[in-house]
């Protein structure tokens, strides 16, 4: 991921372990400041997987590697350490995958530090190879949408989503993008706009309930990222993906989910099998600590929605396109 300091153009993930910590972008803090926090106690790291100090389905899962390999090297008990870390953000299937992936590294006499990094590194290719996949989507003068974050920030780098505009835009072609706001958290006006800033990549800022009107006045390809993706293609995301979904479809609009192979859950048989995370009411009836909705009033805040497979034109995943009715042949491999 580009970044732009005051000395120049950085290259920097989103999470990283160094020096016997690890290391992450505070995304609550961006785009006004840019701040690295560290931690080497997986209770900590568990916490800011809570509280979306880190957010993104597979950077949460590179987060929650390195939270269970730490609280192995501490000797904490490999079932209780597994409970804690799932249950910090239960919809975000990449987390589950990853602290399991720890523990049979564990079990196998495998040491779980090299583990955790050799996780980072597969889901980071994995996302390079997404936007090669995802590029020729792309065509040069097209209007794209996409919807929450699902950049570099939220996958240790490159990105879902966001990896076949990097490489599109590396190509030479020319494009532009429409970013939903993404209330009530704003991880499109905060974070993806920040992220294609840092490219270079065109884009405006728009209202998410503005998705239905450009939608209609010529979006050619909406691409979003996923969270945890059923059997049948059921996948839940960022809350209003299932309106996008839903428009792209009324409109004619090729409607993509960009995510790895760890997103995937073989498990849930459709998306009635997905738990969806309800958050605070704060997050919306509050801004920057100051209440705006009247004081007892009730707010309800689901974290995620879950949109039919039968809306999707295809999976980017990085063995390719995949069509809904071909999902079979990935779950096997989960």
């Amino acid at each position: 991921m580009k970044v732009k300091m005051a000395d120049g153009v950085q290259d920097m993930r989103a999470v990283w372990f160094e020096n016997g910590s690890l290391k992450l972008i505070d995304q609550r803090k961006l785009p006004l400041a840019l701040e690295i926090v560290e931690t080497a106690d997986w209770r900590r790291a568990t916490e800011m997987i809570r509280d979306m100090t880190v957010r993104g389905a597979p950077a949460i899962g590179i987060t929650a590697a390195y939270a269970m390999a730490l609280a192995l090297r501490a000797g904490e008990d490999p079932q209780k350490a597994a409970l804690h870390i799932k249950a910090a953000r239960p919809t975000a299937y990449d987390l589950f995958y990853a602290v399991d992936r720890i523990a049979d590294a564990c079990a196998s006499g495998e040491d779980v530090l090299c583990a955790a990094d050799g996780y980072a590194e597969e889901i980071v290719e994995k996302c390079r190879a997404i936007g090669r996949y995802g590029a020729p989507l792309i065509a040069d003068g097209m209007k794209v949408m996409t919807h929450c974050n699902a950049g570099a920030l939220a996958t240790g780098d490159w990105g879902t989503a966001l990896a076949p505009m990097r490489v599109a835009h590396a190509e030479g072609r020319r494009f532009f993008v429409y970013v939903s706001e993404t209330r009530p958290r704003l991880q499109g006006m905060q974070l993806t706009a920040w992220e294609l800033l840092q490219e270079g990549i065109d884009h405006a800022i728009i209202p998410d309930s503005a998705s239905a009107r450009y939608l209609r006045d010529g979006v050619g390809l909406v691409i979003t990222g996923a969270d945890r993706i059923a059997a049948n293609g059921d996948f839940a995301n960022k809350i209003g993906t299932l309106d996008k979904a839903i428009l792209a479809r009324h409109f004619g609009v090729p409607f993509y989910v960009a995510a790895p192979i760890s997103t995937f859950d073989p498990h849930a048989a459709d998306g009635k099998a997905i738990p969806i995370e309800c958050r605070a009411e704060e997050e919306m009836t509050c801004l920057g600590g100051q209440r705006l909705a009247p004081i007892g009033s009730r707010a309800l805040n689901p974290a995620f929605d879950v949109t039919p497979g039968t809306l999707v034109t295809g999976f980017i995943t990085e063995s390719g396109i995949i069509p809904p009715d071909s999902l079979s042949r990935i779950m096997k491999r989960v």
